[in-house]
């Protein structure tokens, strides 16, 4: 008697240090509960003395379908046909051991099922002294001292084991903070030995019986350790611990609102977590104007999901524009991340973060700049400022790069049609003084980001050819048919044909290759760009013209409505011009005209011995968006160069009008630009005459 007198008043002191003073829950319309007001301690006390007389049987239910499993091979809980886990309905206040059940039965047990799988339910093994009925209160530990003293996971659990505390989220967390210190292959052995302890069901037991009366950042805490250490996320503590946070979700804090943010993002969707999101929406939406810390701020609108409603949004962008002032470095540096995740493209929040990484892009971690860029890409934002800052920044501190970082950086510029020429130059000219970097890992790359900005220095570029060529003729032994493709596709763009690689690329075992798996009509298309240009360049090559191609479809017509009517009154009438016009080697071109080599007179289409002149001299006219020209410029991207190489080879003279200047100007003054493009310097004069 006198050992249980002593439970009872360790148990009655336990709960007034953890416990708010007689918390009981109410339920609300939306599911969610908050604190009563306080009761009198008396009435606490004749509810613990009821409690002692009695020797309460805590009535929890739960609804499955079928039985936990575990899974052989894998030391991690899973379930089978686990369907949602009803509320917890408790009469009584629960304790730190109200819930505990009867020693005779077990919570959770291990056992054989009739088709052969193990059940596995979390289990409080019966002891002579219950863990948390002994005569003297265990000495209390913090999360961050267990993750100091402790190497693994058992570690931890080994300490638990030998004297539990309250609340289990310390352990937990430790175990989780723990984890994050190992490397991969030694996390999963760690994980495997965790669930083979017999003290970690034992703490998932515990865990499940303080959800109820754990402060709430605790009980927060606690399901983000679970899921991070890999615990399944259909087993029973998992869904409990949902729905306890769902139900007391009215208690979530500032603090509380970005951890419960960060959990949401790691689980898979499921029904507790879907309201559980709902309920975070809604919460967001109440209490956004309240959040004072932008690191909070920044944390929800990164976590809350790429799924939230529009409304949201707005209102979570148009705070952080508030906060602007007190926006950090590092926060500016982080908004990029932050948008992106949230898929979510504010011009004006990044305009404004913008101005901040540039003037302070000095001892900007690589990380920090790959996730910049990274994150415009995603959200479709281009600043030629901020891409010309970070480039002019690696380009002054070259010599401290990797030469895959410097590749990296390019690479995402490529993406935006940014064409740095100091960083490129630089590039390059590391390129011809360490050849050995050069790997099939980077080959193609390289190639590829050079051939699409069709970038070259003319002091470097033979040299600089010459040795990925070597390269990629060492690697052709163990090159893939498709890597082949492309760094030969990138070679013939910038018009340099290495022998033995298009000697290989041409082998029939190749060509079948690609002609029949992989991405077959992204190969098809750069078949063709190969063929075309060993037929059009200056080539010895002419393997090309015994290789079957499929034809590829042609281009559908582009209306030019405007143009069409600035030529018609420039040149007199439509029959000066053809519209539309297909070519051999399935090149288009918007408009063609005749004129004389001088380029100072117009032939007219109906004249039949035009074909036959020798002095005549053809004219395409291209219609081009801003996508043929690398960003903010006028230099032409590698595949649209190639197309005016190979017109000039089947001779035309190229005129290009770019759509969104001609877009802007009147008809009068359309004609007028068109007039300057058309006509040779020398035959303005007349041709003012003629239009006259």
């Amino acid at each position: 008697m006198n050992n249980k007198t002593s439970s009872f008043l360790w148990n009655l002191r336990q709960l007034s240090t953890s416990v708010p003073k007689s918390r009981t829950l109410r339920q609300y319309s939306l599911g969610f509960r908050t604190p009563k007001n306080a009761h009198s301690n008396q009435k606490l006390r004749n509810l613990l003395l009821n409690y002692f007389h009695d020797r309460m049987q805590t009535s929890i239910r739960y609804l499955f379908q079928g039985p936990f499993i575990l899974k052989s091979g894998y030391s991690v809980f899973q379930t089978k046909d686990l369907s949602n886990v009803t509320v917890f309905k408790v009469d009584r206040l629960l304790c730190s051991r109200s819930l505990s059940v009867d020693s005779t039965h077990s919570l959770v047990s291990v056992g054989t099922s009739d088709n052969g799988l193990k059940k596995v339910n979390f289990h409080h093994e019966a002891s002579g002294e219950d863990m948390f009925t002994k005569g003297t209160k265990p000495t209390p530990v913090t999360s961050r001292k267990l993750s100091e003293e402790c190497n693994s996971l058992c570690d931890v659990l080994d300490i638990f084991s030998k004297a539990p505390t309250f609340p289990s989220s310390n352990y937990l967390s430790a175990m989780w903070t723990i984890a994050k210190r190992m490397s991969d292959d030694q996390k999963h052995f760690e994980k495997q030995l965790m669930f083979n302890h017999p003290a970690f069901n034992q703490l998932c037991e515990q865990t499940i019986r303080e959800a109820k009366i754990m402060h709430y950042d605790h009980l927060l805490f606690s399901l983000h350790a679970i899921v991070k250490l890999g615990v399944p996320q259909n087993t029973l503590l998992v869904q409990t611990l949902l729905r306890f946070i769902q139900e007391r979700i009215n208690e979530c804090d500032e603090r509380c609102l970005s951890i419960l943010s960060t959990i949401l993002e790691a689980m898979k969707p499921c029904k507790n977590v879907h309201v559980l999101r709902a309920g975070l929406w809604i919460l967001v939406d109440q209490q956004v104007w309240k959040i004072e810390r932008v690191f909070t701020l920044q944390t929800v609108m990164k976590y809350i999901g790429k799924d939230t409603p529009v409304a949201l949004k707005r209102k979570l962008e148009m705070k952080a524009l508030k906060e602007l002032d007190r926006f950090s470095v590092l926060n500016s540096q982080r908004m990029f991340e932050v948008l992106a995740a949230m898929n979510h493209r504010s011009v004006i929040l990044l305009n404004e973060c913008s101005k901040m990484v540039i003037d302070n892009i000095h001892g900007c971690p690589f990380k920090i700049l790959i996730s910049i860029l990274q994150s415009c890409k995603d959200l479709r934002y281009q600043n030629l400022d901020l891409f010309k800052g970070i480039a002019d920044y690696v380009a002054t501190t070259f010599e401290i790069w990797k030469l895959k970082q410097v590749l990296f950086l390019l690479l995402l510029f490529e993406n935006f049609g940014f064409r740095h020429v100091g960083l490129m130059d630089l590039f390059m000219k590391k390129i011809v003084e360490e050849p050995s970097f050069l790997s099939l890992r980077s080959i193609v790359p390289i190639l590829h980001v050079y051939s699409s900005l069709n970038h070259f220095c003319d002091s470097q570029d033979r040299e600089f050819l010459e040795i990925m060529a070597s390269a990629l003729t060492g690697c052709l032994h163990h090159i893939s048919s498709e890597n082949l493709l492309n760094a030969i596709c990138s070679f013939c763009v910038i018009n340099y044909f290495p022998l033995a690689p298009v000697n290989q690329l041409f082998q029939k075992n190749v060509i079948n290759e690609l002609l029949t798996s992989g991405d077959i009509e992204r190969n098809v298309h750069k078949l063709h760009i190969v063929d075309t240009c060993l037929k059009l360049d200056d080539t010895p090559y002419q393997k090309a013209k015994d290789i079957s191609l499929p034809q590829q479809p042609s281009p559908p017509p582009r209306p030019n409505a405007e143009i069409t009517e600035a030529l018609t009154s420039l040149l007199g009438g439509e029959g000066y011009f053809s519209k539309d016009v297909q070519l051999p080697h399935n090149y288009h071109i918007d408009f063609e005209i005749r004129m004389d080599t001088n380029r100072s007179q117009v032939l007219s289409f109906s004249d039949i011995d035009v074909t036959s002149a020798t002095n005549m001299q053809r004219v395409a006219v291209l219609c081009v968006p801003r996508s043929v020209y690398c960003l903010d410029s006028n230099h032409p991207r590698g595949f649209f160069a190639v197309k005016m190489r190979h017109l000039n080879a089947m001779g035309f003279h190229v005129i290009l009008v770019n759509k969104w200047e001609l877009e802007k100007l009147k008809m009068e003054d359309a004609v007028t630009f068109l007039k300057t493009k058309i006509y040779s310097v020398e035959a303005l004069p007349s041709a003012d005459a003629n239009l006259q």
